[in-house]
């Protein structure tokens, strides 16, 4: 549904030229039969069982610990199905069954032949993409439009180039030693289910290591369903693990002794807990964290550009996005021309069903997370904030919230300095380049920013300065398979995509 249906800009009245006859106006008549109908997105390519198992060793296995949990719709509340959880024995089977597949079947494979089962997962992937998609809208709430055009093409992309680079390492890494280091623990967060299965399990399975992954314990259906495409693939059982479950099981996963890997995608918290407790084994750790990241509009960017990447940069899967350009920058010479284009973009967001084609902003994925937003947007009106959010009537079931603009922020204010997750902006202002680059830095992140201008010599003079691993020059969240992502401080550590994305994979990085 949109915030307001009725926001449409004024009809000009018709005017006549000197010496002309006055003309007259008629009201418009909107023919009958095209107000707003939706657009659904048919579910009849996914089918869901009533419940899932664990993945271990090529096949559904029961879980040892004999619990399961329910996944939901978090746009209706309604049980989508009910998931294994796993418990240290079964982590210890999935661990047991890459090792397994590592010293034999995958790990002896030649380069060329690992290949072929990256570019066939990659195919399959793009040939039930319309079935990945719905699924990943059901299961996590962003709309369809956004599951459909973005995150299963880039899914399927990350598979066709990491296939590319299997039998190249030597030529891509001289003189490196590109053996692959063993069994790899990889958590994932559930904003990007499938995405996040692709930034992991290509460039580990391209390298020769075998997985145990760990999917979200709100988004787990993507994964389970992938891995029953890689054993449709032919993937040799073992290669793949999937365990689902809690933090704990992640605990367990991370911990395990056989483990000689672990990526984590989430939280600045979780990351730092699980640096702590790695410190001293000797297992390869990367992390990909949280961020507050500054998008810059100076005086000389195109506005009507802009305010599409801001809108894009905040907005996008209801700003579940640790790259989302949370804090906006704004040169104080533009800034009411801005603000004025901003709210009025704002009135024309649809926010509503996931499935339904139009909408642009979907369901938050889970009950915790909308509480995270509501105490934090409360906190920023206390500390003296001024807010803003367009007329919108939220559905009555499901995690809603609207979209939100704060004004009058201080660099102290929380709403400022904390990762919120949700689509809420916080809006300042700047005078100077050296200001906004002052202000951007101030964040214990830095994971990305943006900039918009229209002189390309101060794009690379901010580029230089920003404290962040991707910057954008006018544009914001784009992503490419050959473009390394990543972050400084407490947005972790590691690359993912690009060449860079294949060392921590190697034995000799």
């Amino acid at each position: 549904m949109s915030p307001t249906d009725s926001a449409q800009p004024p009809v000009p009245e018709a005017t006549a030229s000197p010496g002309e006859p006055e003309a007259t106006t008629t009201p418009e008549i909107v023919p009958p039969g095209l107000d707003y109908v939706a657009s659904i997105e048919s579910t009849d390519p996914v089918t869901i069982d009533p419940s899932y198992d664990l993945w271990i060793n090529g096949a559904p296995t029961e879980p040892a610990t004999n619990r399961y949990f329910p996944t939901i719709n978090p746009a209706t509340e309604e049980p989508l199905s009910r998931v294994a959880e796993a418990g240290p024995k079964d982590v210890d089977r999935a661990v047991a069954s890459a090792r397994k597949a590592y010293e034999g079947a995958w790990g002896r494979m030649p380069a060329t032949e690992r290949a072929k089962y990256l570019y066939r997962i990659a195919r399959m992937l793009q040939e039930r993409s319309r079935e990945f998609a719905v699924l990943e809208t059901l299961d996590g709430g962003k709309p369809i439009r956004e599951s459909r055009d973005i995150d299963l093409p880039l899914a399927a992309a990350h598979f066709f180039y990491y296939a590319g680079w299997a039998d190249k390492l030597d030529y891509a890494f001289p003189g490196l030693d590109t053996s692959p280091v063993g069994v790899v623990g990889q958590v994932i967060p559930w904003n990007f289910p499938m995405l996040m299965i692709a930034w992991k399990v290509a460039p580990a399975l391209a390298t020769g290591n075998t997985v145990v992954l760990k999917p979200a314990e709100t988004t787990p259906l993507s994964a389970l369903a992938f891995a029953r495409l890689t054993a449709e693939a032919g993937l040799p059982p073992g290669a793949l693990n999937i365990v689902t479950g809690d933090g704990t099981t992640g605990a367990e996963v991370v911990g395990h002794p056989d483990v000689d890997k672990v990526a984590f995608t989430g939280s600045t918290a979780v990351g730092k807990m699980i640096q702590r407790n790695l410190a001293g084994t000797g297992k390869r750790l990367t992390l990909e964290l949280g961020g507050k990241a500054p998008h810059i509009i100076f005086d000389d960017a195109p506005l009507d550009q802009a305010i599409e990447g801001i809108i894009n940069g905040i907005f996008f899967n209801q700003g579940h996005v640790c790259c989302a350009g949370s804090r906006l920058l704004v040169q104080e010479s533009v800034f009411d021309s801005l603000m004025d284009k901003l709210r009025l973009r704002l009135t024309h967001l649809r926010v509503g069903d996931p499935l339904d084609k139009n909408t642009d902003v979907g369901a938050i994925n889970s009950r915790a997370q909308l509480d995270r937003i509501t105490n934090l947007v409360d906190i920023g009106v206390a500390e003296g904030a001024d807010i803003y959010q367009p007329p919108c009537a939220l559905p009555e079931r499901g995690f809603w919230f609207a979209p939100t603009l704060f004004t009058g922020v201080s660099q102290s204010h929380r709403i400022a300095q904390e990762e919120i997750f949700g689509p809420v902006l916080s809006i300042m202002t700047f005078r100077t380049p050296a200001e906004a680059v002052e202000k951007a830095n101030n964040t214990p992140y830095g994971l990305s920013a943006g900039v918009w201008t229209s002189k390309g010599a101060r794009i690379l003079w901010m580029a230089d300065r920003l404290a962040a691993g991707v910057i954008w020059a006018n544009t914001y969240n784009k992503f490419d398979p050959a473009s390394p992502f990543g972050g400084y401080q407490e947005s972790g550590f590691g690359r993912e995509g690009g060449r860079h994305g294949l060392l921590p994979y190697l034995e000799g990085h």
